[in-house]
């Protein structure tokens, strides 16, 4: 089963209609020509029946923390051709990180001064 959709671009007044797994693959930068990543995947709103966000991999580890996978709204997407261009992306992607409980021998340790 192929998937379509519709899309007009900011500037152009026609609709366009492209296949959906024409994406996959597609290196991904930011509007300044910094590389993102590859798209891994589509998510879509089915009951608006329009593309949601575009799953982003193989991460640019100078603004991905750990190189992890992410997920980009559609709407940060300015241009789909041979790249995807994005009209926005954070300076910075960082993961959260674990609190580290201490444990009852490290809160209960008292230093002796002689």
């Amino acid at each position: 089963m192929k998937l379509y959709f519709d899309y007009m671009m900011e500037k152009e007044t026609s609709i366009h209609t492209e296949e959906v797994t024409s994406f996959l693959k597609l290196p991904v930068y930011t509007r300044e020509g910094k590389y993102v990543g590859h798209v891994r995947n589509i998510f879509f709103d089915m009951d608006e029946k329009k593309v949601s966000s575009l799953l982003i991999t193989n991460t640019n580890p100078s603004i991905v923390e750990g190189t992890v996978d992410v997920a980009v709204p559609y709407r940060w997407v300015n241009s789909i051709s041979d790249i995807v261009i994005l009209s926005y992306f954070p300076e910075r992607v960082t993961t959260k990180k674990k609190k580290e409980e201490k444990t009852e021998d490290e809160t209960s340790e008292i230093d002796v001064i002689d």
